[in-house]
């Protein structure tokens, strides 16, 4: 792994896992003391170093294993969508009276006092499009598996596909940098699922409570020798349905993780997701999962930062290493 630290207390940077320690830090971004970093109508911080702030952050929960020029150069939109509706004629009566009377203190008031009501009007009815940079990102096979709550983390998903342990579209895919098109349906092979292994006692119960439990089996075991042989029967028979069911055991502290994007089908008995479209917004609601405000500062302080600093041209060489792109 790129970076062995992730989870580090220190740095604090939300990551795609479902780890207790991942979702101790997100806590601390958003309600704990670090929320105050994330604050920059206060602040004595350039605008360099809030935009820079801002891009880390977001980058680290972003495809944080995508190289930094790789994801510039191949994963950033050239512009966001412009969901601005079109302007009409912003001078009422009024103005258009005043303008007549060559008033041109009545029209510059009136006009401003227009231009601010239609503003407001449209931050109330605009769809937030400012996650809409980290899109292409969201169409990534190792993504997508994470998303549809297959992998605990985007980590394990990208060494389910590299491991060949995943389908695309019924064939084996090896390729974690693969950015899906409409229609494709990943298989996962329900081995690999961690939380349909079944759980071990090492790890989950500690060497009192297995004690306790040997004591408990061994008594069980002695008033049952004494049972009828059809009670022993029936057991039997439970006990062989009990194990052919497949183990459900979801890992602590998942709660909070588990919820499925609306432009992904999961089928959880066949262990399979369909990409049915791309992500899109409506007002006051972003599809694209992220821990931050999806049209607050920080997504635009990112966005500013790498409308400055993104590559403009490819070259022919840099066009033959594009990830493969399903479209």
């Amino acid at each position: 792994m790129r970076d062995l630290h992730i989870y580090n207390f220190k740095r604090a940077l939300p990551r795609m896992s479902w780890t207790r320690e991942n979702l101790y830090n997100l806590w601390r971004r958003s309600l704990g003391e670090l929320a105050k970093e994330t604050d920059f109508t206060r602040t004595q911080k350039s605008l360099f170093q809030q935009r820079w702030i801002a891009k880390r952050l977001v980058r680290a929960y972003h495809g944080d294993l995508i190289n930094e020029n790789v994801f510039k150069r191949w994963y950033l939109p050239t512009t966001l969508p412009d969901v601005r509706p079109r302007r009409g004629q912003t001078e009422d009566y009024t103005t258009q009276l005043s303008r007549w009377a060559k008033l041109p203190k009545a029209v510059d008031k009136d006009a401003k006092a227009r231009r601010q009501e239609i503003d407001g009007e449209e931050q109330e009815d605009l769809p937030p499009v400012g996650s809409f940079m980290f899109s292409e990102v969201e169409r990534r096979i190792d993504v997508v598996i994470f998303r549809a709550c297959l992998a605990h983390s985007v980590y394990d998903a990208r060494r389910m596909v590299i491991h060949g342990y995943v389908l695309l579209n019924g064939k084996k895919h090896q390729n974690a940098n693969t950015r899906l098109a409409p229609g494709d349906m990943i298989s996962v092979d329900p081995k690999v699922i961690p939380f349909l292994r079944p759980r071990t006692p090492s790890t989950d119960q500690s060497s009192e409570e297995l004690a306790a439990d040997d004591l408990e089996n061994h008594t069980s075991n002695s008033t049952e020798e004494s049972a009828s042989q059809q009670s022993l029967h029936a057991q039997d028979s439970s006990s062989v349905k009990d194990k052919d069911l497949t183990p459900f055991n979801l890992p602590a502290y998942a709660s909070p993780f588990i919820f499925i994007p609306a432009y992904l089908e999961v089928s959880f008995p066949t262990c399979s997701v369909v990409y049915v479209r791309n992500p899109t917004a409506r007002p006051g609601y972003s599809e694209i999962p992220t821990p931050y405000d999806a049209d607050g500062e920080v997504v635009r302080l990112a966005w500013e930062w790498y409308s400055k600093v993104r590559p403009r041209n490819r070259s022919k060489r840099q066009l033959a290493r594009e990830p493969e792109n399903r479209q």
